[in-house]
């Protein structure tokens, strides 16, 4: 159990310069907290950051997120998934623009890659398994969830050193980076989705999601569900891009079929669905 206390947030605050939520995202926030939202303003607001409006886009289209019919602007995602829905993805891709490559010792472009890869794969197991999750939660999850890493390749010039030595050792990458630098990526993590004021259930998950501890604690079953797709979905892809499984998936691999309620056969199914995905994204 990793406990959060006001010390730590505050050496977090004082030695770590996070991006500032974005000015869009809190124009939303503030849109959402009307007793009623304009559709038509929110999606006029969105529409004026074109990047973020692309990005949202090409999302909403891609086949993982399975839209009956293609969307073309902002209003009529705004009208399709409404304001909640479209807010996470808005988030979601607001964070991607949030470091600047100069400041940062790993490559973003790679690590935006895998991320956006882990957020697809989100999605498309809870098509799977027929999740009740909404799956832009699952996607901005997928997304976020290690936020905190590029945030420590910023403040830590040698910061690559300790992903590597995670990456070709069998300890774990929150275990190097205490020892290196006296807190870790999850942390971290959890004070930015904080600050931008995430979803509490989110940040707890983005806190928690290299404690398998969380599966076998009374939480609800959403934070349950939500906690067991990451966890796979971080599994297949690691097992796609590097042929061997996450070093925690056999600890909890039985426990994350049990809360997403499928068998070894259907998760065989996931496997080959997955792999499916990713021959598509490189063919």
């Amino acid at each position: 159990m990793i406990n959060i206390n006001d010390e730590v947030i505050k050496d977090i605050k004082r030695g770590f310069n996070l991006p500032p939520k974005p000015e869009l995202l809190e124009q939303l926030q503030t849109q959402l907290q009307h007793p009623e939202p304009e559709l038509n303003q929110i999606a006029q607001l969105i529409a004026t950051d074109l990047s973020t409006s692309a990005a949202v886009l090409k999302v909403i289209n891609s086949p993982t997120y399975g839209m009956s019919r293609t969307i073309t602007d902002i209003k009529q995602a705004v009208m399709f998934l409404g304001l909640d829905s479209i807010t996470q993805l808005v988030t979601s891709c607001l964070l991607q623009q949030a470091f600047e490559q100069t400041k940062c010792c790993i490559s973003l472009e790679r690590f935006w890659d895998t991320s956006s890869e882990i957020a697809a794969v989100s999605t498309l197991i809870s098509k799977k398994v027929k999740s009740n999750v909404p799956p832009e939660n699952l996607h901005m999850l997928g997304l976020f969830h290690d936020a905190g890493v590029p945030a420590m390749a910023v403040k830590y010039p040698d910061y690559v050193n300790v992903l590597n030595e995670a990456n070709n050792s069998d300890i774990s990458l929150v275990t190097l980076e205490g020892k290196a630098y006296c807190t870790n990526h999850t942390v971290v993590g959890f004070y930015l989705a904080s600050s931008w004021h995430l979803p509490k259930p989110t940040c707890q998950l983005i806190l928690r999601h290299h404690d398998t501890e969380f599966l076998h604690e009374p939480h609800d079953q959403e934070s349950l569900v939500s906690y067991a797709t990451l966890k796979m979905a971080e599994n297949l892809v690691h097992t796609q891009k590097r042929f061997v499984a996450t070093p925690d998936w056999a600890e909890i691999h039985s426990e994350v079929l049990n809360v997403l309620d499928i068998d070894d056969d259907d998760y065989q199914d996931v496997v080959e669905d997955v792999q499916d995905f990713f021959q598509e994204r490189f063919s």
